[in-house]
């Protein structure tokens, strides 16, 4: 059973969830993940009538099995590993120095290729919204909460359309606020609960990005 048709329907919902619990405007700001979780903040975004940029974090895939993640690094030098997958796997400390040292590089090509000229969006004292596709192991969103920790927000919101159960209760003790859509068990995968869960690509990011810099998010849309 899908629960959403793409990420777009995906963003609605968490958009209208989020606005339930936030109300709109403010000095409130969405900060999404690329890439699948940029057309989900954008949505959220358009609906909460907010600012929209992107908060680079990088998976560290796991050698072999790339989809599963053994950490994550973000912005301001920031690396959480998942002991878990790390001690089970026993992954050489080696693979993981080598790993960090790939995505650190494609994490600064990616933000140079989004943010084409446009500096990163003001987070001391606003309350934040960091948004993603899903959260399946949650190593990607668990280092992005952190490395968004030392710019200090007033407050961090996690919002997800799905989750694993155990994943959202485990962040719901890190971050200050944590939506999660739905959490279905058993929970599989994010892509399980998407009819469409196509890559995005990195002109959809650029796309969506531009558009939010020129306001198209400005206008809260009614629930």
């Amino acid at each position: 059973m899908q629960l959403f048709r793409d990420r777009v329907d995906a963003g609605r919902a968490l958009g209208q969830r989020l606005r339930v619990l936030l109300g709109g405007g403010g000095d409130l700001l969405v900060l999404a993940l690329p890439r699948g979780g940029v057309p989900v903040g954008f949505e959220v975004a358009r609906i909460l009538g907010v600012p929209l940029d992107v908060f680079m974090v990088r998976k560290l895939g796991t050698p072999g099995h790339e989809e599963l993640a053994m950490g994550a690094i973000a912005t301001g030098g920031v690396t959480v590993l998942n002991e878990g997958v790390v001690g089970r796997l026993g992954i050489p400390r080696s693979a993981i120095a080598a790993a960090t040292v790939r995505e650190t590089r494609e994490l600064a090509r990616r933000e140079h290729l989004f943010r084409e000229g446009r500096p990163p969006a003001r987070v001391e004292g606003r309350t934040v919204i960091l948004v993603d596709d899903g959260l399946a192991t949650g190593s990607t969103m668990r280092a992005a909460l952190r490395a968004l920790r030392l710019r200090k927000p007033a407050r961090i919101v996690v919002g997800v359309p799905v989750g694993a159960p155990e994943t959202c209760a485990e962040l719901e003790r890190e971050a200050d606020v944590l939506v999660c859509v739905h959490t279905p068990e058993p929970f599989y995968a994010v892509g399980q609960w998407f009819e469409d869960f196509t890559q995005t690509t990195d002109d959809e990011v650029r796309e969506l990005l531009a558009r939010a810099a020129q306001g198209e998010e400005a206008a809260p849309v009614a629930p």
